[in-house]
């Protein structure tokens, strides 16, 4: 009896254990995930509007880089991103050049998602209310500001709210280049302990943290609602 609880006792400290390193894990991808909103959210915006650019040559670059980072796998524009300084211009790679190609790579595939999402929601906003405002003597900022951006950030919250859930997950990609967030802790810790358990709180660290985002963008739709309950 008093072995079958110290070995109850090993194995509640060995998941405990576990668990720590995990949570560890998943703090580098929080950084990652928060890293990329702040820079891909902004950054899809000033994509969205040079893609509707008056310049031909302009809305032709923008294009190819959208086309570019929608066609091509994240892990292999991370990868790129890595290697380039190294092979193009001969820089030597550190430990941060992990860490900074991971980030860079992240934000410029993201905000070509949310380029388009954005473009799709301005172009949904009739184009009687740009006239309408024109005739009230508003300018184009001022348009944009109070008449186009609150409806273009309801009717595209359910469409970015699918990309932020994508990008939760797509944090575990950041292992391919030697990242150390939450999935290659769990790699690690499957190889030691020859067990899948690593897995399985693995994947309800990133079911709870997807929950916890669903709610808050459903409250955020909520908020935005034209009418109320």
């Amino acid at each position: 009896m008093a072995l079958l609880l110290e070995g109850e006792r090993a194995r509640a400290l060995e998941i405990t254990t576990m668990v720590q390193m995990l949570a560890e894990g998943f703090l580098t991808s929080l950084q990652i995930f928060a890293l990329t909103l702040v820079g891909a959210l902004p950054l899809g915006m000033v994509v969205a509007f040079l893609r509707g650019s008056r310049c031909a040559v302009v809305r032709a670059i923008t294009r190819v880089y959208i086309s570019v980072m929608r066609g091509t796998p994240l892990m292999l524009q991370m990868f790129a991103i890595y290697f380039m300084p190294y092979y193009v211009f001969g820089i030597q790679l550190t430990q941060d050049s992990k860490w900074q190609a991971t980030i860079v790579a992240f934000i410029i595939n993201y905000a070509a998602y949310f380029a388009e999402i954005y473009r799709s929601g301005l172009q949904s906003i009739p184009r009687g209310q740009y006239e309408a405002a024109e005739v009230l003597g508003y300018s184009k900022p001022q348009t944009f500001c109070y008449i186009a951006l609150p409806q273009l950030i309801k009717r595209i919250m359910p469409a970015i709210g699918n990309e932020v859930i994508t990008l939760v997950k797509d944090t575990s990609l950041a292992f391919a280049i030697g990242v150390g967030e939450m999935f290659s802790t769990a790699k690690a810790l499957v190889a030691s302990q020859v067990s899948m358990v690593p897995f399985g709180i693995a994947a309800a660290i990133y079911w709870v943290f997807n929950f916890i985002v669903e709610v808050a963008l459903g409250r955020i739709e909520k908020m935005l609602a034209y009418y109320h309950d």
